[in-house]
This record gives structure tokens, C-alpha cells and sequence, in this order.
């Protein structure tokens, strides 16, 4: 095989987007051959490829080596698992799943180790936050003791919200923030920080908005080495916020508007506190420059990194397993909210499944619909 033929299902704003960016040969290797959507108009806006009202007609029709699915977020367990089980290479939009036991079940569905399986963390590929987790796992840092980040340059409309029937409902999308724009972010924490052992919840339903799910939270998490972090994020503030901060032994790592401010101790916080006679004695420190290199290739880059592990056997850099960590976060952060309790992981799947599908029974918001001007390039953070 000298090149991969894909093909998408889902062409909304993500599907139709990583289309036209194929088509224009932005991936080398990688020939989109098909898409699937159940919406004739939206099969129309490409008339030179194969086209499908379904994804399991797709899947079986010969046409593809492999499958980006983006589709509303419950459909990637079932889509996955049938590509999975029919022998495609996948590569799936965030989040992996709406909820942690879809997760499991995708990803036991994963029994060729031949076929490639990944999702779209395109933030991973970010050389700033890849930086960031060099100077943790390479112990630059010294034991990280709390981090701070404040995400709060989400910011939607209503008009976001309006723009399509299963948007910001617990059946159509399976939660807000946490489920649709902060997948990202809660996958490089966990990827940066690893996963905490508590997390304790504080959600709003609707603050902002009119809808039933959360844009606005503020989580707090507890590691099993004593570190503490605190994650706050929304949709309705404006401006917004993006603020990353570690509070580590060797000093202190900032991370904002593309730029970094890393304080170093000379002498580590610990030693300089056991070795000092000094009553107010504080370490001595350095202002250490750290280059920025821009934000990496994103989706672009996921996508050339899934063919160069199907051509060329090269590691993914955003394998699919790992999708179920910033899902469980997610849920986590939710379950505890909605009980009122700090909640140990991991998470219990079967008890927030039960909880997802209750919010979904019981829910009586009436989701208003309607045109709307979208311009994908102002939704990238």
C-alpha cells in the first residue's frame, strides 16, 4: 500500500472541513475516496466522490482503507466498533465517547493491533504544550505540587448553541464544555499531569445559556503524590481566559498567550526550606527563557501521523485508548456535581452510564433551532 483511502463520515463543521483540507492534498498519501452523511445536501457539497446515506454502507462498500469519524458524539462508539469489526484503520473525532463505559467498549473492539486506531487530540502536536510535558516528565520541574488553568476563551453565542437540533442536550451531545469543547484540554492535562485519584465537581447547567447541559465548571483535583490542581472553564464569559500555571519544587511554569514565564529556583523549594537559618528566607531564582514555535500542524498533523502509522508502522502520537482518560475526567467532574460528592477514580462506568441515560429520561428543555453564519476558523483554541 503506497497511500491510505479514507473516507468521513459526518459532514458537519469538523467532517466537511477535514474534507476540503484532503481534497486540496494537505496529507500526503492520504486519498479521500468517500464520504457518508445522512443528509443528501450535505453529500452534495462533493459530487466527485463516492457518496453513502449511511456509514455501514460505507464501511463494507470497498471503497476505504480506513474511517474519520465525525459524527455527534454517541454515534462514534457504534460507527467505531463496526469499522473496527470490518477491518478499517480509525481515526475518531473528540471526544473518543460520550461516556466512559462507551469508551470500553470501543476500545475492546480494537483486537487487531494491525489497525490503526486513533483520535483527533490535534492539540498534542501544539510544540508549546509538548514542551510543558518535557519539563514534567523529565523532572526539569522537580515534583509538581499544583496546577492552575483557567480556560475560559470558549466563549459561544446562542447562535452556536441554535445551530443544530443535538447541540448542548444531554441525548444528542451527553453534556456541554466538558464534552465538547474541553476534550482537548482534559486530555493534555492527564497527558501532562497524568490522572488524578479524586475529583470534585462544581457544574452550572445553563448559566449563560439556554440549554440544558454545562457551560460552566470548576473542578478540583487530588493526585496520589499530594499535588493538587484546579481546572475552571466556560462558555460564557467574555474575554476569556487561557492560562496555564505549575507550581513545581524547581519553580514556577506559566503558560499564556503563547508565551512562557518560567521562575527557577536555584535550590529546590524543599531543600532551601530544610537548609536555611534564615527566618524569611525564600530560594534565589532565575528567569529562564523558554522559545515558543508556534502551534504545530493540528489536525493536519493527526492526520499525517495516521497514515505514517499505517504506511510506515510510526507511533501515533494520539492513540485512541488514551481517549478514555480526558472522558473520565469529564465524567467524573460531572457525576460529583450532580451528587454533591468528591468522586474517586476510577470512575465507576456502569453508575455514570446510569446517571447519563436518568438526565436524558427526565429531561423536558425545549432545544430552539436555526440558521446560522458559522466561520470553523474562530472556534480553534
Amino acid at each position: 500500500m503506497t497511500k491510505v483511502r479514507i473516507g468521513i463520515v459526518g459532514l458537519g463543521n469538523m467532517g466537511a472541513d477535514h474534507a476540503r483540507k484532503i481534497l486540496a492534498g494537505n496529507v500526503p498519501r492520504l486519498e479521500l475516496t468517500a464520504v457518508a452523511d445522512g443528509f443528501a445536501e450535505k453529500r452534495a457539497l462533493f459530487p466527485q466522490l463516492k457518496t453513502f446515506e449511511t456509514p455501514e454502507e460505507m464501511i463494507r462498500s470497498g471503497e476505504i482503507d480506513a474511517i474519520l469519524i465525525a459524527t455527534p458524539h454517541f454515534a462514534h462508539t457504534t460507527i467505531g466498533i463496526d469499522a473496527l469489526e470490518n477491518g478499517l484503520h480509525v481515526l475518531v473525532e473528540k471526544p473518543l465517547s460520550v461516556h466512559k463505559a462507551d469508551c470500553e467498549r470501543l476500545i475492546a473492539a480494537h483486537k487487531n493491533k494491525k489497525q490503526i486506531f486513533a483520535a483527533m487530540f490535534n492539540q498534542r502536536t501544539n510544540p508549546n504544550y509538548r514542551k510543558i510535558r518535557e519539563l514534567v516528565t523529565n523532572g526539569e520541574l522537580g515534583e509538581v505540587r499544583r496546577v492552575n488553568w483557567t480556560l475560559t476563551n470558549w466563549f459561544r453565542p446562542e447562535a452556536y448553541y441554535a445551530s443544530s437540533a443535538w447541540r448542548a442536550t444531554w441525548k444528542g451531545e451527553g453534556g456541554g464544555v466538558l464534552l465538547n469543547q474541553c476534550p482537548h484540554q482534559l486530555d493534555l492535562f492527564q497527558w501532562m499531569f497524568g490522572m488524578p485519584k479524586s475529583v470534585r465537581g462544581f457544574v452550572k447547567l445553563g448559566r449563560y445559556h439556554d440549554i440544558e447541559v454545562e457551560d460552566d465548571v470548576t473542578a478540583f483535583f487530588e493526585y496520589e503524590s499530594g499535588a493538587t490542581a484546579l481546572f475552571i472553564t466556560s462558555t460564557g464569559e467574555a474575554p476569556g481566559t487561557n492560562r496555564l500555571e505549575i507550581a513545581a519544587e524547581r519553580g514556577r511554569l506559566v503558560y499564556e498567550n503563547d508565551k512562557f514565564e518560567f521562575i527557577r529556583n536555584e535550590m529546590s523549594a524543599s531543600e532551601f526550606s530544610r537548609t536555611t537559618n534564615q527566618a524569611f528566607g525564600i530560594p534565589e531564582t532565575w528567569n529562564v527563557s523558554i522559545p515558543t514555535k508556534g502551534q504545530g500542524e493540528q489536525h493536519l498533523g493527526i492526520m499525517k501521523n495516521f497514515v505514517a502509522a499505517i504506511l510506515d508502522g510510526a507511533p501515533l502520537l494520539s492513540p485512541a485508548e488514551e481517549g478514555i482518560h480526558s472522558v473520565e475526567i469529564a465524567n467524573a467532574t460531572l457525576f460529583s456535581a450532580v451528587r454533591g460528592e468528591t468522586v474517586q477514580l476510577p470512575l465507576d462506568s456502569a453508575a455514570y452510564e446510569k446517571m447519563l441515560q436518568d438526565l436524558i429520561a427526565n429531561s423536558t428543555h425545549k432545544k430552539a433551532v436555526r440558521n446560522v453564519e458559522v466561520d470553523l476558523s474562530a472556534s480553534f483554541r
